[in-house]
């Protein structure tokens, strides 16, 4: 047999209201109380409730590269910048973000790059004909300068499995292409080694 209570408002033994429903809305306690949520409880969100946390940040991962690295030109080559997260829902969104220093041997040659899921590039312009597409491009005009460029993208992956995702390089033919060190890499005081990092937030839906 199935029983159906209706009340509007439920009270503790001294009169305090704990639940109270009124004009579509119910409120749990009172000013000043805690509401507490056992460990192993989860609250989950239809996914259609309003106000319920979506677009809040769940999580923050970081890959942090302090070191030198020569890239080989001509094809999409790992920069040594890469992190891992896993999601906590299949509907969050990834943000990305990722500052990269380059340098080169040889001025007067371009330098793309584009980030990657895994080994599914993202985030990048569509390939036209022989032109790769790249997310950030620049050109190499002076060996000794520390040009820096940045990515940004919002990444669906609809998965709550452990992602890798990296920074890759695609270098034009004819100079060799370096992270984190000028071309001239002098050995000088002035003469200055580079840092570069990529970021990955979760988002919630």
């Amino acid at each position: 047999m199935t029983a159906i209570l209706k009340v509007d408002t439920i009270q503790d033994t001294a009169g305090n209201n704990i639940i109270n429903e009124s004009s579509n809305t119910i409120t749990i306690g009172a000013s000043g109380d805690t509401i507490s949520i056992p460990s192993g409880a989860t609250i989950t969100n239809s996914g259609t409730a309003n106000n319920f946390g979506g677009g809040k940040i769940n999580q923050v991962v970081q890959g942090f590269l302090n070191t030198s690295a020569t890239i080989s030109a001509n094809s999409f080559q790992a920069t040594g910048l890469t992190l891992n997260i896993t999601p906590s829902a299949s509907n969050s969104k990834i943000y990305l973000m990722a500052t990269v220093s380059l340098g080169i041997s040889t001025a007067g040659y371009n330098q793309g790059l584009a980030f990657f899921r895994d080994s599914t590039q993202i985030g990048s312009a569509d390939d036209v004909s022989s032109r790769e597409g790249v997310q950030s491009a620049t050109r190499g005009l002076d060996t000794s300068g520390y040009p820096n460029s940045s990515l940004i993208f919002l990444d669906a992956p609809s998965s709550t499995s452990q992602i890798t995702y990296t920074v890759k390089l695609f270098g034009e033919s004819g100079a060799t292409h370096y992270i984190n060190r000028t071309g001239q890499d002098a050995d000088q005081a002035h003469k200055f080694r580079s840092a570069s990092s990529i970021v990955a937030m979760e988002v919630l839906a």
